[in-house]
């Protein structure tokens, strides 16, 4: 249990609704505070069920339990269970569901074309996220407490928003298939859908808990997503600020200014936010793995927990900086960069720091994102000859995907022809192939110049490059038949090591390397493989005495070790930075380093 210690005096803890949502930009500790608060419902009597919506959930590490997509016990708490949504099992029995809702009349060759029809990343997401409304009404029975444990929030949103997507197309569109396979099947969740949304939204049962961190982005991203929230009717919110430094030697100018910068960005919240009501945790000394660390995270007076260490460091194996990585694919003259990782390691802005230092030695160069809450032009806040900037917007992608459908397949349908097709079309899955167009289409434009691509957090990027593989897998089924040439499709220029370089993002602390490193897997098995490393926001090269900072420092160096040693091949440090680099100046300083 909890050792008698006493727990912050969190407002979250005092009447706590059924259901917690933890939702924020990644990298702000969700996930840390979700086991944290589901630790502390459940010592405290509260039969709880922790869920993780996240495809690239790391809950299995922090509890030090192997999990699936059944609720499992986690042993020494008493009362609280943890589960994985599996996107794929869920899929699987989705589409088992769909089939047993078709008539004895249908045929072996209708079975198969509806099978067919659900076999895309779409189907997926839907499926996954039929598994979350049943933890919001039936599954829930017998717990005191639901807690989910979000992905990022471009992914998050997008859940969020299919109950009110699929509920206004099914009102609108009462026959025939879409992607997710005739609407008699999905005609069979619409209820499902709209008590999803009445539960989410009511404050009596739920409460949507935004996590950031004191750092200006992940602050504008949490204001960004309380307008998304509240737009889709969910207006019951609640702040909690976590890792909240304090310095504890007021003339360590590393401290100091970390201290400075969080105070500076707690008193500019936006109005949004500042309206909401507010918890606030400090930074801790120790990496969050484990019920010991877990449990401490809360604490009023945490335990000395981890390692004890010394102000005078070894440093760690001889570490590259980012200008040797620039250097390195500069030798090119052209081809694709994908930086990808964990949401919040600083993706976008490595992306922009690659794009601007190849500019820099007259490359031309396309800098891009797919991530739905990136902006790469706020970044860069100004112009560079040789670097052109896009966003692949996937409101703004739908929207000419629709239209070119209708110019091409629909010219030559009758008035009610053109009504049905732009209606099937209001399809949420509609977005899914618009997205994909895109991103092939930046692929494309790297066999002729640089293309930097910032992706979206890992578990969003897996589902794209799905979608990715189920295109590459219909195009050989459609030419192996008809004895055609040979076509290049965007997944075999991904699996191209002369075409692709893969940039692995992550911090120096136990989870986000364990996700960059699962994440590398992911890849493996899709036979792409990864480039670099690149560890952001290193204090490794910095020089501190405050005893908080110089404990994280031991993390820091067992992590570097651990990717130099068994992960990587190319390993860059990117040293922590006293101001966000933002800007050309900015971020040209950051490659040169």
């Amino acid at each position: 249990m909890n050792d008698g210690r006493e727990n912050l005096p969190l407002g979250l803890l005092t009447k706590p609704t059924r259901f917690l949502f933890f939702t924020g930009k990644g990298g702000v500790g969700k996930t840390s505070l979700a086991c944290a608060i589901a630790l502390a419902l459940s010592d405290g009597g509260r039969s709880v069920l922790l869920v993780s919506t996240d495809p690239a959930s790391n809950l299995d590490e922090m509890l030090g339990e192997r999990l699936t997509d059944k609720p499992a016990p986690i042993r020494d708490a008493r009362g609280l269970r943890a589960m994985n949504i599996d996107p794929e099992a869920a899929a699987e029995a989705y589409r088992e569901r769909v089939l047993e809702q078709m008539g004895p009349e249908e045929t072996e060759t209708d079975r198969a074309t509806v099978r067919e029809q659900l076999s895309g990343a779409c189907t997926t997401e839907i499926a996954a996220f039929d598994e979350f409304v049943g933890l919001l009404g039936e599954d829930a029975e017998g717990y005191d407490h639901v807690i989910f444990d979000t992905a990022p929030t471009g992914h998050t949103l997008r859940l969020l928003s299919l109950p009110k997507a699929w509920t206004g197309f099914l009102e609108a569109n009462e026959a025939g298939a879409s992607c997710l396979g005739p609407h008699s099947g999905l005609k069979m969740h619409e209820a499902r859908f709209r008590s999803a949304l009445d539960a989410l939204g009511d404050p009596l049962q739920t409460t949507i808990v935004l996590v950031t961190r004191p750092d200006a982005s992940a602050v504008k991203e949490a204001a960004r997503t309380s307008n998304e929230f509240r737009s889709l009717g969910l207006a019951n919110q609640r702040l909690v600020v976590n890792g909240v430094f304090t310095a504890s030697d007021a003339t360590d100018p590393v401290a100091r200014s970390l201290e400075e910068l969080g105070q500076q960005t707690l008193a500019r919240l936006p109005l949004v936010l500042k309206e909401l009501p507010q918890d606030r945790v400090p930074l801790r000394a120790f990496d969050m793995v484990g019920l010991a660390a877990l449990r401490a995270l809360l604490a009023a007076s945490p335990p000395v927990y981890g390692p004890k260490v010394d102000l005078v460091r070894e440093q760690a194996a001889p570490l590259h900086g980012l200008h040797l990585l620039i250097e390195d694919l500069a030798s090119s003259d052209r081809g694709l960069i994908m930086v990808m990782g964990k949401g919040g390691v600083g993706k976008t802005t490595i992306a922009a720091a690659l794009a601007v230092g190849l500019a820099h030695t007259e490359k031309t160069v396309h800098l891009n994102t797919t991530d739905p809450a990136a902006h790469v032009a706020g970044v860069l806040a100004g112009a560079l000859p040789g670097l052109e900037v896009g966003r692949i917007d996937p409101k703004a992608q739908t929207e000419l995907y629709v239209e070119k459908v209708m110019a091409t397949k629909g010219r030559d349908l009758d008035d009610q022809g053109r009504a049905l097709l732009r209606e099937d079309l209001r399809s949420p899955c509609t977005e899914e192939v618009a997205v994909f167009h895109a991103f092939s289409h930046v692929v494309g434009k790297a066999s002729t110049q640089f293309v930097v691509l910032d992706t979206a957090p890992s578990g969003h990027t897996m589902l794209l490059l799905d979608a990715t593989g189920a295109y590459h897998r219909q195009i050989v089924r459609d030419l192996e038949p008809r004895g055609q040439g040979r076509v290049v499709t965007p997944l075999m220029r991904l699996q191209d090591p002369a075409y692709t370089r893969i940039i692995l993002v992550t911090h120096p602390e136990t989870t986000p390397v364990s996700e960059a490193a699962a994440l590398q897997e992911d890849l493996r098995r899709a036979k792409i493989e990864p480039y670099a490393w690149v560890i952001n926001r290193s204090l490794t090269m910095a020089s501190t005495r405050d005893p908080l900072l110089a404990a994280r420092l031991e993390i820091e160096h067992t992590q570097i070790r651990r990717v130099q040693e068994g992960l990587a091949s190319r390993v860059y440090v990117v040293p922590w930075q006293t101001t966000p680099p933002i800007g050309i100046a900015a971020l040209s300083e950051l490659g040169r380093l």
